[in-house]
């Protein structure tokens, strides 16, 4: 993963937009023992036109919360996880607006994915506390967030949480 994420943070720095970058990390993966089929996400934040360009290789969808609570999940742009494909196509990218003071949060499948449960409810779970604490700093709500959403019995995957004021 660590091979990756370099990968990735290189790419964005170049690439035109998150789905250029995913697709390039893409490619990447094929080189990398175990890393075909891995997912990711890519958010570019536009502070000037206050706008988030992002694409999804097969992971869950960030979610963006207003200041009024309104949580919207970015899942209009989501391909096949990385490598997957056989052969290689442009990804998918789209764009969204954000308000002052709304929060982005980006999280791993851990938080949100249970053993015979939808994944939707899940999803419906991190949108109901993620619109309850949405006022929290960027610290305090990821506390918050894993608090209300880890199992008692805890977790049986890696979690890893994501969290910008914008």
């Amino acid at each position: 993963m660590g091979q990756l994420r370099s990968a990735l943070s290189a790419a964005s720095r170049v690439a035109n937009g998150p789905a250029q970058a995913l697709e390039v990390l893409g490619l990447y993966a094929r080189s990398v023992d175990g890393a075909e089929s891995t997912t990711a996400a890519s958010v570019f934040i536009d502070w000037t036109s206050r706008t988030l360009t992002y694409s999804s290789a097969g992971h869950p969808p960030p979610a963006l919360c207003q200041p009024d609570g309104t949580v919207t999940f970015l899942d209009r742009a989501t391909d096949p996880p990385l490598g997957a494909r056989p052969e290689h196509a442009p990804r998918l990218q789209a764009q969204t607006a954000f308000t002052d003071g709304s929060v982005l949060v980006l999280f791993t499948d851990g938080l949100i994915e249970r053993r015979r449960e939808d994944i939707d409810t899940g999803l419906e779970r991190l949108a109901d506390c993620l619109a309850r604490h949405r006022a929290a700093d960027p610290e305090a709500l990821g506390d918050a967030l894993l608090a209300d959403l880890i199992p008692p019995a805890g977790l049986t995957d890696d979690t890893a949480l994501i969290i910008v004021r914008l």
